[in-house]
């Protein structure tokens, strides 16, 4: 016999912020209609809903064009990002010599270097890109090195008394253990992309066919069509969510059967 609904594991994980969502909202609608706010300064969720509605297909289409910048920088963080970690775990002299750069990345303002790259990049998509990965990458540099030098002594000295080599080393002790480190830093890394391709997008301030959500954002604006700019803002939330539930269920499907930071009933 199947156990009651309340007691399966995903019940609560997804019931409980569902309930709180639904209450806020529901807090957000009563109160601007109850104060009688102007959809101008601050939308009820209806109103929100309606201009979603009611320009939709442009919406969808600049949250596609988004997406896209945000899955090649989120693509292209994770393999820079990796194979920077790898080349700093061979050589500690290495690390210390380019990871002062790699924070550099992480500090800098991205708002700051966008519109240099965006002048010197011609292909504007591809500048968006690159803007969307300076953002993404630190996170996969810092958690995989990390990782990566987070073994076992023991086990270390015992491939070592084996001779086994560098490489086969790095395959068989180093990967493993470093792949829940990877695994965070892919969270971040994610949400850090979107951000990015936001960002980016706001500094370029390209529309036409390949505008994205945040040229939306700023045409809402400049029109006051404020409803449509929470429907815009609504999206990318949205996005950034799915983006963080997907690296979750990669999680758990990559690490779930073995390793202990994602047993379940493990606290």
């Amino acid at each position: 016999m199947s156990p009651p609904l309340v007691e399966r594991p995903w019940f609560w994980p997804v019931v409980a912020p569902l309930a709180v969502g639904v209450a806020l909202i529901g807090l957000w609608e009563f109160l601007c209609d109850y104060f009688e706010v102007p959809p101008y300064l601050f939308p009820a969720p209806s109103a929100i809903l309606h201009a979603f509605l009611a320009d939709y297909p442009t919406l969808l289409h600049a949250l596609w064009s988004t997406l896209r910048i945000t899955f090649q920088a989120f693509a292209l963080a994770v393999i820079l990002g990796s194979l920077t970690a790898f080349l700093f775990v061979q050589s500690r002299a290495i690390e210390l010599s380019l990871l002062p750069y790699a924070v550099l990345l992480q500090v800098t303002p991205i708002v700051a270097v966008a519109p240099l790259i965006i002048i010197l990049v011609k292909n504007t998509p591809v500048a968006l890109t690159l803007c969307a990965t300076v953002v993404a990458i630190f996170p996969i540099i810092s958690n995989t090195t990390i990782g990566l030098r987070s073994i076992d002594p023991g086990l270390l000295s015992y491939f070592r008394m084996n001779k086994v080599g560098r490489a086969e080393t790095l395959l068989r002790l180093r990967i493993p253990s470093a792949l829940p480190f990877f695994m965070a830093g892919m969270r971040i890394s994610s949400g850090l992309a979107l951000i990015g391709a936001v960002v980016a997008e706001f500094v370029a301030g390209t529309g036409g066919r390949s505008a994205g959500l945040a040229y939306e954002i700023l045409q809402s604006g400049f029109q006051l069509d404020i409803p449509r700019m929470f429907a815009a803002l609504f999206l990318i939330t949205i996005t950034g969510v799915v983006l963080f539930a997907a690296m979750i269920l990669l999680q758990q499907a990559l690490l779930g059967h073995w390793h202990e930071s994602a047993l379940k009933g493990e606290t």
